[in-house]
């Protein structure tokens, strides 16, 4: 097949890291004997009017046999409106929280839907979420999650030590960084280490025991979490926990969220899920989790049905069925 793959972030400088996750299934179709032809951004400077440009990129691609785009808006509508082959299209979770808070999201979010022979969202929670806020997308949903590479995020013999607890994730409400370190300062032991930056940072900074080791490009968060026993991410919402997948991956036990996708793969044996307002609750499933097994074989086998190549997989099956003018 002829790919047309649209996305507003790839990997770049300044990129986000999210753009990582666009080119590991760019890579996994293209290792498929596929052609890909990115229209994509990899930076985030320009402001709006880098998205002049993308579109720009997307109506002098070639002509494809489907359209690949990753998020709804802008990157799906510019996909709809620039072309007339197939298009299936990626939500994720800003996509599907922006519906009904910004004006004019969710006409342009209807108009992708519509024009689109399949629409993949990243965890059964947000399929919930999107078709509940845009009933038009039923019998059009896949889920898909982003996958992990379990190659590089692989197994690796825990360190030593008091209790070592990683969150990774920018340092923002939704991210739930300071009940996180509030439930923390009740265990009494060990470090929490923050990989991200953002605004809560000066909230953070001179806890006993909490290393703020700032935005960590995405190829550094395999030895991050190599480095420690526990990754925590027990978010206000998490449309996946993507994070929580890729320590799974390498066996490290987890604290996720019960508000969000993280219910969908992480099991008992994994680590434990809470109530992200429950600081108690935290506390006490970090202590659980520290004192699971180290490296955590269960939770890599939960992992493993997330293999990225199982998820190209599907992605490719739903792209082939969207050429073929079949739905998907």
């Amino acid at each position: 097949m002829r790919i047309l793959l649209v996305s507003q972030m790839y990997p770049g400088p300044d990129a986000p890291d999210l753009g990582t996750f666009v080119a590991q299934m760019e890579r996994e179709l293209v290792a498929r004997g596929h052609e890909v032809e990115p229209a994509v951004l990899d930076t985030r400077a320009g402001g709006k009017t880098r998205y002049l440009s993308l579109a720009r990129k997307t109506l002098r691609a070639a002509r494809p046999d489907v359209v690949y785009a990753h998020f709804l808006v802008p990157s799906g509508l510019i996909a709809a409106l620039a072309g007339r082959a197939p298009l299936v299209v990626t939500a994720h979770g800003r996509d599907v929280r922006n519906i009904g808070a910004f004006p004019g999201i969710a006409a342009a979010t209807r108009l992708v839907v519509r024009r689109a022979a399949a629409v993949v969202c990243v965890s059964e929670y947000l399929r919930q979420e999107l078709e509940t806020k845009l009933p038009e997308a039923r019998g059009k949903t896949e889920v898909v999650s982003s996958g992990v590479d379990l190659e590089r995020f692989a197994v690796t013999p825990p360190v030593d030590g008091a209790p070592r607890f990683l969150c990774i994730g920018a340092l923002a409400e939704r991210k739930n960084v300071t009940r996180l370190a509030d439930a923390f300062a009740r265990l009494g032991e060990g470090t929490l280490t923050y990989a991200g930056d953002g605004p809560l940072r000066g909230r953070l900074q001179g806890r006993p025991g909490v290393e703020l080791a700032g935005r960590v490009p995405h190829d550094a968060i395999p030895a991050l979490i190599a480095g420690s026993h526990v990754v925590c991410q027990p978010s206000l919402i998490e449309p996946l926990g993507q994070a929580l997948l890729e320590a799974m991956a390498c066996g490290r036990s987890v604290v996720g969220s019960r508000v969000g996708g993280a219910p969908e793969f992480v099991p008992p044996e994994a680590g434990f899920l809470v109530d992200p307002l429950d600081v108690d609750a935290i506390a006490e499933a970090m202590a659980a989790a520290a004192v699971l097994p180290r490296p955590n074989d269960a939770a890599r086998a939960a992992a493993e049905a997330h293999d990225v190549r199982r998820q190209a997989d599907r992605i490719e099956a739903i792209l082939s069925r969207a050429a073929g003018g079949r739905p998907a």
